[in-house]
C-alpha cells in the first residue's frame, strides 16, 4: 500500500511529500455533479454504495496519497433530532436550531454503531476497494463547530447567536458541547473500528474565537475526543480555519498533525506548534483558479517552507472550490510529487 500519508502523519521519512485535498470529491468533478442530478447529498451519505463511488472518484484521476470518506459533518444531527436540509448554493439549514437549555435536553443521544451504521458500512466497503492502494481517512466535527451549526441554524459570518449562547447560557453551552464530545468520540472510534486508518477532526469555525474563549468554551471538549482516539493508535489531524491566534492552544489539544490554512506561512506555524507535530497544508484553494505557473510557484513556496522536514502533508488551506478546473488539481498533485521526488533523489 502507498503509505506516504500515514508515515508523514507519524513524522517518518517518505519518498515524496504526500498529497490529498479536502473536498477532493465534490462539485468541481463532472462525475459528482452528474450523480447529484439524481441524488441529494444526504441520500448519497445514507447509501454506502453511492458514498463509495463518490469517495473513489478522485482516486482514479488524481495522484492523491489518501482517500477521505465521503460524508458530511452534520450527518450525526439527524439521529440527534436536528432537522437538516442542504439548500442549493447556501449550505446546510437546520429547521429546529438550539436556542435554550431545554433544546439541549431534547437531543436524542444514540449509539453511532446503530444509527450511523451506513457510514460504517461505507468505510468497510471502501477498505475492500482501496486495499493495497491508499489509506482511508475518516472524519467528524469538533464540539465547537457542531454546536455553532446547531445554534446558528446554518452557516454564519459573525457567529453572534453562538457567542451570545456561550456567554449568557454557559451551563447549557457546556452541556451541549459535552454531549457532542461524547458522541463524536464514540462515532470516530467506531469509524476506526470499521477500518478508517486516520481521523481528521474539523473545527472549521474555531477561528472565530479569541484565545481566552477558545480555552474556556472549546478546547476542553475537543481534547476529550483526541483522548478517546488515543486508544485506537491511528494518526489524528486537527483542522480549523483562521487559527493563527489560537494555534499555540491547538498544539496542545492532542492531535498528531495539525492542519494549517493559507493565512499563516507554514514555517511560521511550525515554529509555533513545534516539530513534534506533523503539519498539513497549506495552499490557498483559490490559487487553483489561476494559471499553472502561479499555482506551481505558490506550491513551491509551501514546499520550501516545509524544508523537507519529516511530517509535512501537502494539502490546501481549506476545501477545493466548486469552480476549480480538474486539470489544475491533477497538475498540482503531480507537481508536488515530482518536485519532492527530485529534491530527495
Amino acid at each position: 500500500m502507498n503509505d506516504r500519508f500515514l508515515r508523514a502523519c507519524r513524522r517518518q521519512p517518505v519518498d515524496a511529500t504526500p498529497v490529498w485535498f479536502m473536498r477532493q470529491a465534490g462539485r468541481y468533478m463532472a462525475e459528482y455533479r452528474a450523480l447529484r442530478q439524481r441524488y441529494s447529498l444526504l441520500e448519497i451519505c445514507r447509501h454506502p454504495e453511492l458514498a463509495v463511488v463518490v469517495t473513489l472518484q478522485p482516486i482514479d484521476v488524481i495522484e492523491v496519497d489518501a482517500a477521505i470518506l465521503f460524508s458530511d459533518l452534520l450527518v450525526p444531527f439527524i439521529p440527534l433530532g436536528l432537522e437538516v436540509e442542504f439548500v442549493k448554493n447556501e449550505g446546510p439549514s437546520i429547521a429546529n436550531p438550539i436556542r435554550s437549555e431545554h433544546d439541549v435536553d431534547q437531543l436524542r443521544m444514540f449509539e453511532p454503531r446503530e444509527a450511523l451504521v451506513h457510514v460504517l458500512e461505507t468505510i468497510r466497503l471502501l477498505r475492500v476497494e482501496l486495499d493495497g492502494r491508499l489509506p482511508l481517512i475518516g472524519f467528524g466535527g469538533a464540539p465547537f463547530t457542531l454546536a455553532a451549526y446547531a445554534i446558528e441554524g446554518g452557516p454564519s459570518t459573525s457567529y453572534a447567536r453562538t457567542k451570545a449562547f456561550m456567554y449568557s447560557q454557559t451551563r447549557a453551552w457546556h452541556r451541549l458541547c459535552s454531549r457532542f464530545a461524547d458522541l463524536m468520540a464514540d462515532y470516530l472510534c467506531a469509524q476506526v473500528d470499521a477500518g478508517a486508518q486516520a481521523i481528521q477532526v474539523f473545527d472549521s469555525w474555531a477561528g472565530a474565537l479569541g484565545r481566552a474563549d477558545y480555552r474556556e468554551f472549546a478546547k476542553p471538549h475537543t481534547e476529550r475526543i483526541f483522548a478517546a482516539l488515543a486508544s485506537r493508535d491511528v494518526p489524528t489531524i486537527h483542522f480549523a480555519v483562521g487559527t493563527a491566534a489560537i494555534l499555540p492552544d491547538i498544539a496542545t489539544v492532542g492531535s498528531a498533525a495539525i492542519g494549517v490554512d493559507w493565512r499563516q506561512p507554514l514555517d511560521e506555524a511550525w515554529a509555533v506548534v513545534g516539530l513534534d507535530h506533523a503539519l498539513q497544508g497549506n495552499l490557498d484553494p483559490a490559487t487553483l483558479l489561476g494559471p499553472t505557473d502561479r499555482l506551481f510557484s505558490a506550491a513551491d513556496d509551501v514546499l520550501n517552507r516545509a524544508a523537507g522536514r519529516a511530517g509535512h502533508i501537502f494539502n490546501l488551506g481549506h476545501g477545493v472550490l466548486p469552480s476549480t478546473p480538474l486539470e489544475n488539481v491533477q497538475a498540482l498533485a503531480r507537481h508536488v510529487h515530482e518536485r519532492t521526488l527530485k529534491a530527495e533523489s
